[in-house]
């Protein structure tokens, strides 16, 4: 098998056919050895008849359904290991992504990248202050913190090798950051300009939220991909800079205490922001702890982080 088209979903059934014939014809035109994998990530919307209608017309369409909404991380994880071509493209189901796009994904793979990412230039040209202005803030902040330089982290559409696609450990919501897990792994990664059209049917499943846990995410693969091996240069000079302040802070009470004469007992304001400063950073530590564990039980007992209902 050349190649594999990976389109995680979740409730987009009128988008279905328009983008599978769109598909049809871009991939027939490209002389390749083709499959297109459809993961269904427990959609409710009655998406899976016409699944099954595509599949039973096309040879080429697989269809695979979880048994419940895992999310579109797992869902994109199932869709990467699953997939059975040298090379894997996956895209989003709702019509954003342009299937015309994936012929030059694949001539710029084949100058010898590993990864291909798309970069949307004409998303949010019509909102250039409330959203353009924010998204490019937002990229060239994770591209800075992460260093791997794009500027559309959140485009799905992408090219990867198969074995860099078999390679990646994805799980939380870390789709957002395959580029820089990848690069972690030594990959090469390109970006090109793709075409962004608006959605054809139904709404956005991202809400407000997403920010948090964005941000979150991102701390996480930072810690991962720059410090999972030497934790004590985070941790360590965390505790450092709380000592140091700790002592000058106590050598002025003592010096409050002994020279001026101020008492030190009625001042509970000073041991609660202490207190709070604490118990603050054993938070964030336990919290990314908890992430390196959740890394090392998923990989090390090869534990998949979604269950597969039905193959057709």
């Amino acid at each position: 098998m050349d190649l594999s088209i990976v389109i995680p979903l979740f409730n987009e059934r009128d988008n279905l056919a328009p983008l599978h014939a769109e598909l049809e014809r871009v991939l027939g035109a490209l002389g390749r050895s083709y499959e297109i994998v459809f993961i269904d990530d427990g959609s409710d919307d009655g998406g899976a008849a016409v699944l099954r209608e595509i599949k039973g017309r096309d040879a080429h369409v697989r269809v695979i359904r979880l048994a419940r909404n895992s999310g579109q991380t797992a869902a994109l994880a199932c869709g990467l290991h699953s997939a059975a071509g040298d090379v894997v493209v996956a895209l989003d189901a709702d019509g954003e992504n342009d299937p015309a796009d994936i012929p030059r994904l694949l001539a710029k793979l084949d100058e010898g990248y590993d990864l291909v990412s798309g970069w949307r230039t004409g998303r949010w040209r019509d909102a250039a202050l409330t959203r353009r202005l924010p998204s490019v803030a937002a990229n060239a902040l994770i591209s800075r913190i992460t260093g791997v330089g794009l500027h559309d982290y959140g485009c799905t559409l992408k090219a990867y090798r198969r074995d860099l696609a078999r390679r990646l450990m994805l799980y939380g919501e870390m789709h957002r950051f395959v580029p820089a897990i990848a690069a972690e792994q030594g990959a090469r990664i390109a970006e090109i300009e793709v075409n962004f059209r608006p959605r054809r049917s139904g709404a956005s499943k991202y809400g407000p939220g997403r920010i948090i846990r964005t941000i979150l995410d991102l701390l996480t693969v930072r810690f991962l991909s720059g410090y999972s091996t030497r934790p004590i240069q985070v941790f360590g000079a965390i505790g450092v800079l709380l000592g140091a302040i700790g002592s000058i802070w106590t050598t002025i009470l003592v010096f409050e205490k002994v020279v001026l004469g101020w008492p030190l007992g009625n001042r509970p304001a000073l041991l609660l922001a202490v207190l709070l400063v604490v118990v603050g950073v054993q938070f964030v530590s336990l919290g990314l702890i908890g992430e390196m564990i959740a890394r090392t039980y998923h990989e090390s007992q090869n534990k998949p982080i979604y269950v597969v209902k039905e193959e057709f």
